[in-house]
């Protein structure tokens, strides 16, 4: 919570008059109470982490240099002397910042106060924090700094969350244990380890997206890089020669001998990207009851995440991850931010074995991970879901993936070039049967059940998830229909949960049977929305 700072107000106890409060020029004057520990500041390097920001600048006046042979437009000056004041500006602002921040840890909570002219303090219950996270970018491991956030109960979108920028590293570890003190205790195993890093998983880098996203994504960033310099790439002699060759050359040969080139290059960044994100990776139960992840070679991340908060975890098979037998594992829990920082910090695994995968994923549960085996019923086991979502899905596949290319290349086939038109065909020849297996595929990936004190639900082709999260974490349901669902009898359903993604969708299931799942699995929640028999014998229909 933020409140202005206006210095402490003592109130007796016998109900005489209230001691008034001090002025915030003289409140720092104060002794610290014996229960009131003293101010404590930042460390003095955060000046040097704040003019890290020079780098992009100054390396984009360097190239143009060195792109130019040393020749240095009059704009370039202006741009070196904006830089030059700039940095006046911002590094008189970050002293007066770093002056003026100050934290301390009381017996019942953490307060940050800051600011220069309208002092604040932000306050939050030690109790209420549930996530502690150290992260240390490459400049930050250059000057043995830390930056440390606390998220709480309800942070997402960033309330509730403080951030310190930045600590020594030693202090930062004691103050994360500090924080985490009061972090509810439990039953570890006999081995805290869950996993540790294994090169031999390398070999499921390239099974990513990164591996072709990844090239075309650089690409793009270089040419936005020159394009900002001055410099058209285009224009660059080697590129226009390459291009030249390209086009001359026979494009049965050249075009897989590109493909190749691109499965390559991003294959090697697939595996770079890999040890720079997973290097002396560790997950562990801590001591304090929580799961710790440590992973990162150039910007070093360690995550704790508070047992009470773990509402469950998401085994997640990419397409191509699967079809090496590889998955991943991310943890829903509360506490972690926003959706891009949930995302960054909820990793507990990265592409491995699929049977380590449901290892970790069981270790982090601290149960076993349930076993996938598709059924008719909804007890321990997955339901399957009715067929017309098999036939809705290749409905859309047609009409969203087949359907388009073809109208486009008969369309310019019609209008340029008859060579369209047997593109034309010969796309919807190959892209129908693609379709009708990617179809069948996400049919085959539906299901849904309840396993214990677990909901189990799993679907997607392109990312086959399956997510399995403790019943009491459901907040709410939301049942989704459309006209072309209502027709067909199928309903999906969102589970609301505060934590991770906030909601998790099981799309198609039947219509009658929606209600008594979602009844089943959260038993009360929906009590007042559905009618029961009554008790002298008549019945009503569920609603």
């Amino acid at each position: 919570m933020s409140t202005p700072w206006n210095g402490p107000a003592d109130a007796p106890q016998d109900g005489g008059t209230p001691t008034p409060a001090p002025c915030p020029e003289h409140a720092e004057e104060r002794p610290a109470s014996a229960d009131r520990p003293e101010w404590r500041r930042l460390s003095p390097r955060t000046l040097l982490v704040h003019c890290g920001w020079l780098g992009a600048p100054l390396g984009s006046l360097a190239l143009t240099a060195l792109a130019t042979g040393g020749r240095i437009t009059g704009g370039a000056w202006l741009t070196l002397a904006t830089i030059a004041a700039a940095f006046a500006v911002l590094t008189g602002a970050g002293l007066v910042r770093w002056a003026r921040t100050g934290f301390r840890v009381t017996g019942e909570s953490l307060e940050v106060r800051s600011g220069l002219l309208t002092r604040r303090v932000r306050s939050v219950p030690l109790h209420r924090i549930r996530t502690v996270d150290l992260t240390a970018s490459p400049l930050h491991r250059l000057l043995g700094v830390t930056v440390l956030r606390a998220g709480t109960a309800g942070s997402g979108e960033g309330r509730g969350e403080l951030s310190l920028e930045a600590l020594p590293v030693a202090e930062g570890e004691r103050l994360r244990t500090e924080l985490l003190a009061r972090a509810a205790t439990g039953t570890i195993a006999e081995d805290p380890v869950l996993a540790r890093i294994n090169w031999r998983w390398l070999r499921y880098a390239p099974l990513t997206f990164w591996v072709v996203g990844g090239v075309f994504a650089a690409g793009g960033s270089a040419y936005r890089v020159l394009h900002e310099i001055g410099i058209e790439p285009w224009k660059l002699g080697f590129v226009r020669r390459a291009f030249e060759e390209f086009g001359n050359g026979m494009l049965w040969l050249t075009i897989p001998a590109a493909l190749l080139a691109v499965i390559a290059l991003g294959s090697v960044g697939a595996v770079a990207l890999y040890v720079e994100n997973w290097w002396n990776y560790r997950l562990e139960w801590a001591d304090a009851g929580t799961l710790r992840v440590h992973r990162g070679l150039l910007t070093t991340r360690s995550v704790t995440i508070e047992r009470a908060r773990l509402r469950g975890v998401v085994l997640r098979e990419p397409l191509l991850l699967r079809a090496g037998g590889g998955a991943t594992v991310r943890a829903v829990a509360g506490g972690l931010g926003n959706k891009e920082e949930n995302r960054k910090r909820s990793g507990l695994l990265p592409p491995a074995p699929r049977r380590e995968a449901v290892q970790v994923a069981g270790g982090a549960l601290q149960s076993p991970f349930p076993a996938i085996k598709m059924t008719e019923r909804q007890e321990g086991q997955l339901a399957r879901h009715p067929r017309v979502a098999l036939r809705r899905r290749r409905v859309r596949g047609m009409l969203f993936g087949v359907l388009p290319g073809t109208a486009l290349l008969a369309g310019l086939g019609a209008a340029f070039t008859p060579v369209l038109l047997h593109a034309a065909w010969i796309y919807a020849v190959i892209a129908t049967p693609v379709v009708l297996w990617l179809a069948r595929d996400a049919y085959r990936n539906l299901g849904h059940g309840i396993a214990g004190r677990h909901l189990v639900a799993r679907s997607g082709t392109f990312s086959r998830d399956t997510l399995v999260l403790r019943r009491e974490a459901v907040a709410a349901w939301t049942f989704t229909t459309s006209p072309f669902t209502r027709r067909a009898g199928l309903v999906s359903l969102t589970a609301a949960v505060a934590a991770g993604e906030e909601g998790y969708r099981i799309p198609d299931l039947a219509e009658g049977a929606a209600p008594g799942f979602a009844a089943a699995a959260t038993p009360g929640l929906l009590d007042e929305f559905l009618t029961h028999p009554q008790r002298n014998g008549d019945s009503a229909p569920a609603t």
